[in-house]
C-alpha cells in the first residue's frame, strides 16, 4: 500500500515512516506543502502510481495544513487522515468540511494510527468496488427524500432544497446509513461497524465529530437525534406549513 507522508519533522518522519515499512506500507516523505501537492500531480511522462492514504500533518513551515487539505481534495480523491495536536471540536470539524477523511490527535498510539489509515483505505476501496459492480441498478434508485434533503445513493450526492451540500466520503456514508431506515435508533457500535468497517472502540470519537460536521453542513442541528448511551436516529423534518 502506497503512502504520502506529510511531515515537516524529519526525526518523527524517520520514526513513524519505519513503522510504517514494517507493516507492508511503501512511503513517500513530503516535508511541506508544495511537496505533498507535487507528489499527486501527474508527472511529465503521464499519471503516478496512487496513494492509498495520505497521512497530513497540520503545522506545515510553508502553508497551513488546512489550506493543504482543501488544494488535495482538488486534485485527487485518495483518503487524508489529519494528523495534528489540534485536539478540539472546531478544528476537526474544520477540517472534515475541507475534505479530511479522518483525524488523529497527537500524541497517537501507533496502533491506533494503523487501524485508522486501514479503516479509509478498506472503505475507499470498497466504495469504488460497489460504485462499479451494478451501475444499471444504481442508475435506477430514486433518491431519499427527508423534508428538504435529498440523498442520491447512486451518485453519492446530497441537496438541500435543491442546493447541493459536498460532503465527504464518511460523511456521505453515516447520513445514507441514517437515511435508509429513518426513526430507526443506530447504535453506535453498528454505526462504526458499518461506516468505518471496524469495531475498533476509538472510532466513537470521530463518529462523534462526524455527526457535528453532518448537523453543520445540512444546517439542520435536529435532522440527527442523538439517543443518550445508545446512538442516533435520523428525524425527518414535519412539513413545513
Amino acid at each position: 500500500m502506497r503512502l504520502l507522508l506529510v511531515e515537516d519533522d524529519d526525526h518523527v518522519a524517520a520514526a513513524l515512516s519505519a513503522v510504517l515499512k514494517k507493516h507492508g506500507f511503501e512511503v513517500v516523505h513530503a516535508r511541506n506543502g508544495e511537496e505533498a501537492l507535487q507528489a499527486v500531480l501527474p508527472t511529465a511522462h503521464g499519471q503516478r502510481a496512487p496513494f492509498a492514504v495520505v497521512l497530513l500533518d497540520l503545522g506545515l513551515p510553508d502553508q497551513d495544513g488546512y489550506q493543504v487539505c482543501g488544494r488535495l481534495r482538488r486534485l485527487t480523491s485518495t483518503p487524508v487522515i489529519m494528523v495534528t495536536a489540534r485536539s478540539d471540536v472546531r478544528s476537526r470539524i474544520h477540517g472534515l468540511n475541507l475534505g479530511a477523511d479522518d483525524y488523529v490527535v497527537k500524541p497517537y498510539d501507533t496502533g491506533e494510527l494503523l487501524a485508522r489509515i486501514h479503516a479509509v483505505a478498506r472503505r475507499s476501496g470498497a466504495a469504488e468496488t460497489e460504485d462499479g459492480a451494478a451501475p444499471g441498478e444504481a442508475q435506477e434508485a430514486a433518491p431519499l427524500r427527508l423534508g428538504p434533503v435529498a440523498v442520491e445513493l447512486s451518485t453519492r450526492r446530497v441537496s438541500v432544497d435543491g442546493v447541493a451540500v459536498p460532503l465527504t466520503r464518511k460523511e456521505f456514508d453515516l447520513l445514507a446509513l441514517l437515511a435508509q431506515r429513518p426513526g430507526v435508533v443506530f447504535r453506535r457500535e453498528q454505526i462504526i461497524s458499518e461506516v468505518w468497517r471496524t469495531s475498533w472502540e476509538g472510532t466513537g470519537r470521530t463518529l462523534e465529530v462526524h455527526v457535528a460536521s453532518l448537523r453543520s453542513k445540512l444546517r439542520m442541528p435536529a435532522l440527527i437525534e442523538t439517543v443518550r448511551g445508545v446512538g442516533y436516529r435520523l428525524v425527518v423534518p414535519a412539513p413545513a406549513g
